[in-house]
Formats: C-alpha cells, structure tokens, sequence
C-alpha cells in the first residue's frame, strides 16, 4: 500500500490524528486557509457575473511548496477540513493548489478525533461538496461587497478606519436600539401586596392576584390604601387547594449558541474565550498513557442529533452509576428548531465514560471547567425527567384572591447531574420549599400581616455577550461560527464598549447606524439578514444558485450606494471640550474616543501631540494612600480601578468599589453582583463582613 497524504487545518489536530492511523498515512497542516480574496482589493469582478479572484495568502508560499511536494509524493491525498461550509471550502481551495481532481473522492468529514472514527473516516472519502462550497462563496462574496464598497463610503463622509459588515452592522444595530429603549423608558409606579396567614401554628404567604375575579393592578398609594382598607375586615377563608405531579424535562445538549451563552451564565467565560476552549478540546488533548483524544465532538453546530452510538454509550452509564429509574423509557429524541444541519450532532463528549474527574490532571482549570460543562448537559439529557410536587392555595376575601405556590422535588432526575442556568429567575411559577401539607377547602384561617410594597418598572436590560447571542440566533442572523467573531468585531471597531459585562454603543456606533438606517435600510434590517441567511441555506441545500442571489442582492444595494454617496454630506464628529488645558500649548483638551475608551488630546494635533488618559472618578478613596480611585481599561479593554496617584501608589481593584467603607473594620469593600443579587463584600481576609444592599429589581 502507498502514502496516503491527509490534510487538516491544524498542528494540533495533525497530532492527534495521526497516532490513530497507520505508517502509510501522512498527517499534514494547511494552518486554516492558504487561498482568499486579496486584502489591498475588492477581489470580486463585478463586470464578471462576481466572480471572485482568489490568490494565495501572502506568506504561506513555503508551506504551499512543502504541501504540494507531499501530495506529490503520495498516492493518495484527503482533505480533511473542519466539517463545516467553510472548511468544504477550505477543501476546494487546496484541491486547486493541489491540482487534485474535483471528481476523486479526496474529502473525508469527522465530526470528533477518536481512533475509530477517523479509522472509519479514512476509509469512506467522498467528492467536495459543491453546493456548500458555493454556499461559503456567496457568504464571503456579500460580505466582501458590503464591506468594500460601504467601508469607503463612510471613510469619506465619517472618518476613516470605520468598517460596516453584512452581519456585524445588525448587531451594533440591535445595541442601539436596546439603548434608546433605555433611554426613552419611563417608570411606571407599581404596588403589590402579600398577605402572611397562620394555619394551626404554622405560617405561608400568599400573594393578591385578583379583584371580582380579574387581575388587580395598583398603580398608587392611594390604590393600595383603598385596598387596606377593604381588606381590614375581611375574613380569609381557602377556597381551592390543588395538588399535581409536575414535570420537567432536561435541556437537550449544547450547539454553539447554547454553549456559549451557558458558558456565559455559568463559567462567565466570553464567547471568545469559549470557542478557544472548546476548539482545543475538540482537537485533542494528550491524556498520558491513553495518548491524545478529543474530547468533545465538533463545537461548530446549531443540531441537536446524538449519535446512536452515544445514546447507547450513555444509557449504559446511567444504569450503571444511577438507578434505573434515571433513565428514561425511550431514549431522547430533540427536535432541532429551524434548518439546523443534522448531519452534524450536538456538541457532546466523545466518550461519557472519560468523566471530568478522570482526566482532570490533563487539562488546564478552564478547560476543565467547560469539559464539565459539555460532559453534564450531555448526560442530564439522556435522564429521565425531574418530578416536583406542586401545591397552589387560593384564599379568597371578599372580592379579593390571594395565591400560594409551592413545590418540592419528588424525583430529582436529571437534576442529580445538571441544572440549566435561567436568565429570569423571576419566571419560575413555583416557590421553592413546601407549604403546609393539612390545608383544607373552606377552612378559614388567621391573618397574621399585609406586606406592601411599592416598586417601579424598570427599562429593558442591555445586552450582555450570551444575551445578544441568543437575540441573534432567535431572529436568525449569523450562523454558529460567525457569533463570536461578530461580537469581537464590534467591540474592536469602538462601536461597542463592555460596561459591568454589558455590551453598550459608542457615539460613533450610534453614528454608523443612524447612518445605516436612513440610507442603507436593509442593510440593517433584521428580517432582510435573516432571508439572506436562509438563501446561503437554500444554496447549500442546492436548491438556489449563488450567483443569482449575489445578482439579486447587487442590483438593489449598488443603487442605494449610488444615492448614498450624493446625498450624504460631511458628517464631523465634534469633539467634546474639556475643562482641563493643555500643559504643552495651553489648549483647552478634547475628548475622543479610542479602542479602551475615552481620552484626553490636545485638538492643536498634529502640531501639538499631547495626549493623557481621561480620568473618570470611582467616587472612593484609595485604601492605601487617600487619592481618588479612577476607572481605567486593560490592554484587552477590561475595566478596572486604580488609584489616580499612579505610579506612586500602585492600588488596582478588578471589582467595583462600594460606596462605603466596612462598617466592622473600616477597611475597603467591593461590590458584587451575584445572580440578581447586589452584595458589599470587605477585603479585609480578616474581617470578610458581607451585606446584601437593597437594590431589589423589579419585573
């Protein structure tokens, strides 16, 4: 038998595979893409029905020549890229350089690195997929128009660096828009009232749902008075009670959107950084004696198939770790939402018997902490469902009804192993814990006291990184591998800075999209991305040619482009003055906007060059020395605190400081926020004094 050349897209991933796979295979890395439209041009010919014009990436000459002396050496060449539209393309590109033919069966798919399936891979080549070949060509081809003619357009009316991008634009578009909201929220005054009864000794709440058999809303002090003193009189008497089984099924296992966002919620890991993890993961760590094995199945994927193969692996391992009431009478079956891929599988680990305990001392604490992740929600997916015992009580008086909800976990389920993170805890319909069990129908009982409680509505809660995610993936922009390059975008362009983990514009995004909005309409228009995406489907699908979309799409944007340029005049961003003067020329200062936020400059620029940090006051004393504390950024745009008296006093604080100092030691307090919940925490290791503040959100 002769060489067999396989090519995958990394080092990382060429060493994992080729200790499965015998001395008459080559395992080489073509480090991502070595074909691509050119930086310094378009690279598509408009006046060419779009063609694209591909060149080799500047500086993988030598890699190209070592890539095609070995395919020239081998009998056989396999093209095994990711196994997904872009690493199909990835294929294609490198048969071109290769001067393979398109019509040998030289591609080869896996979707996780274990000896068996790559084995199993190696022997079933097939020929490259057109269809998703051309469904990456006419994603890379709208992007690169939108981005190469709308780019220079607000070069020249704006300022130049400015990008605008198919899907990022919508993105910074949902942010702003989300702020104004914020911004043209007004409160609106609410009261609710909760009512404590005793009953033979024993003590519940309940809350006042309904007047004359409707919902009540009080919506002033002089509504709920009223209310009082209806219900001063008033005899509580139990009108229903009722009693259910309740359950709750699991979670299927994670795609990349759920992934991250749970990553998010869970582990407070950027959507960036998840990928990173999951990536290496995926790609093969060395576990010593057992060798290198991925450990999780492909971390690209919007499916939430599971191989038979691995619902068996984990039906065995329940039964043989839990009861057998842990697992369910049929294995699970997800139904996938949308045009999900169901070639692909869910993300999952590549065998449930490599618990993260086993393989703990292999893998650096992060990456620990996301195989658990992946390794739980895969297996509590695979049990059987919870079961609670719910109780609801009705008390009514006179007009009024009062409800208490209450359950207990009868059967823990899949709970045992994983419980899915809530963005709203507010949602839960049941209170957690147990009412008294001996309450009968008609049966009166002592009110003990009337709590009420006035609050006001609250705006709309920014986006954080997971939240944008999961807004994306509901009106369908972006597809699972764009989600956290877009995200990173935004922010790297200034459209978008990250606030207390909250993603919130920039002047100039909210420039750019306004712009966008009054001349570019579907450009940032939710629905027109979203039918753009489900066309590259259509195209993968093969029922849609990419030529015709990208013609169908030019047309319309290449007019606006045109009434653009003319109607949109000089637009300057003027700079907010100052009051601190220049100590170099004695201008007033100016602020500006720069990728770790705002700084001072001296507006004599390019004459005059001075340039100092904008120092925004944290309204706390250093603990060391007494000077003010600032907020400053990191490198990598991570807000801190620091004393304003640097490089004297080098203080930082990653956490916010609390407004107060410790009121047991007088030392330094920070706050924390930890779900929903708003704590002063001191530092002092000897002291430790928490408090939680009064700072209940209302719905």
């Amino acid at each position: 038998m002769g060489k067999t050349l396989v090519i995958v897209e990394s080092p990382a991933k060429a060493k994992s595979i080729s200790k499965f796979l015998s001395k008459n295979y080559v395992v080489k890395a073509s480090m991502g893409h070595l074909r691509d439209l050119p930086k310094s041009q378009i690279g598509v010919d408009v006046e060419n029905d779009f063609e694209p014009k591909y060149i080799a990436i500047r500086g993988r000459g030598n890699l190209v020549k070592e890539l095609k002396a070995a395919a020239k050496s081998a009998d056989k060449v396999l093209l095994a890229s990711d196994p997904d539209r872009e690493g199909e393309a990835i294929a294609w590109h490198l048969a071109h350089l290769l001067g393979l033919d398109l019509n040998e069966h030289s591609r080869i798919e896996f979707h996780e690195i274990t000896k068996p399936t790559i084995q199993k891979a190696v022997k079933n080549p097939r020929k490259i997929d057109m269809d998703k070949v051309d469904a990456q060509q006419a994603r890379r081809v709208l992007d690169r128009l939108v981005g190469y003619k709308l780019s220079p357009l607000l070069w020249r009316k704006v300022k130049k660096g400015l990008s605008a991008g198919r899907v990022q634009s919508v993105a910074v578009r949902l942010i702003c828009d989300r702020e104004e909201e914020i911004r043209n929220f007004e409160p609106e005054e609410y009261w609710t009232l909760v009512a404590e009864f005793n009953c033979d000794g024993a003590n519940f709440k309940a809350k006042l749902l309904q007047k004359d058999g409707k919902k009540i809303t009080i919506s002033s002090r002089k509504e709920m008075d009223e209310v009082l003193k209806e219900l001063k009189t008033a005899r509580y008497q139990i009108s229903e009670v009722k009693t259910k089984e309740k359950r709750r099924q699991p979670a299927p296992p994670f795609t990349t959107s759920s992934l991250q966002q749970e990553a998010y919620r869970k582990l407070g890991f950027t959507p960036k950084k998840t990928m990173m993890l999951a990536q290496q993961l995926y790609e093969g760590i060395d576990l010593g004696k057992s060798g290198t094995v991925g450990l999780i199945t492909y971390m690209r994927t919007d499916a939430v198939r599971i191989a038979d193969t691995a619902q068996a692996e984990a039906k065995e391992y329940i039964l043989g770790n839990y009861d057998p009431s842990y697992y369910p009478e049929e294995p699970r079956k997800f139904a996938a939402k949308g045009r999900a891929q169901e070639a692909h599988e869910a993300i999952r680990p590549t065998s449930v018997w490599r618990i993260p305990e086993a393989v703990k001392e292999y893998l650096s604490r992060d990456q620990l902490r996301l195989y658990r992740l992946i390794w739980a929600r895969f297996l509590a997916s695979q049990m059987s469902a919870a079961i609670y015992d719910t109780l609801t009580v009705d008390i009514v008086a006179g007009q009024f009804l009062f409800r208490a909800n209450a359950s207990t976990v009868k059967f823990p389920g899949y709970l045992t192993v994983y419980e899915e993170s809530n963005d709203d805890p507010e949602k839960q319909e049941y209170e957690e814990g147990c009412l008294i069990g001996n309450l009968q129908k008609g049966q009166v009982i002592t009110l003990v006291k009337l709590e009420e409680k006035q609050h006001f509505t609250e705006p709309p809660s920014r986006y954080t990184e997971a939240s944008l995610i999961k807004k994306m993936e509901e009106e369908g922009i972006g597809r699972p591998s764009t989600y956290a390059p877009t995200i990173d975008t935004i922010q790297a362009r200034g459209y978008v800075v990250k606030e207390d983990k909250k993603l919130v514009p920039t002047e100039l995004g909210e420039i750019i999209v306004a712009l966008l909005k009054e001349h570019f309409p579907d450009i940032v228009d939710l629905e027109f991305t979203a039918n753009l995406e489900e066309k590259l489907d259509d195209i993968e699908e093969g029922k849609a040619s990419w030529k015709e979309i990208i013609r169908d799409f030019y047309g319309q944007f290449a007019q606006t482009l045109e009434i653009a340029e003319e109607r949109i005049g000089k637009i300057k961003i003027e700079d907010e003055v100052a009051e601190e003067v220049c100590e170099v020329c004695g201008r007033n200062m100016v602020i500006k906007m720069g990728r770790f936020g705002k700084f001072l400059a001296c507006p004599g620029f390019p004459e005059c060059k001075n340039a100092r940090p904008l120092l925004e006051e944290a309204g706390v004393n250093c603990p060391n020395c007494g000077h003010m504390l600032v907020v400053r950024r990191s490198k990598k745009g991570r807000k801190f605190y620091g004393c304003s008296n640097y490089p004297e006093c080098e203080f930082i604080s990653w956490e916010k400081p609390a407004p107060l100092p410790c009121p047991q030691c007088g030392g330094f307090m920070i706050e924390k926020n930890d779900k929903e919940q708003k704590k002063y925490l001191c530092i002092n290791k000897e002291c430790r004094f928490s408090t939680v503040v009064d700072d209940t959100k209302s719905s």
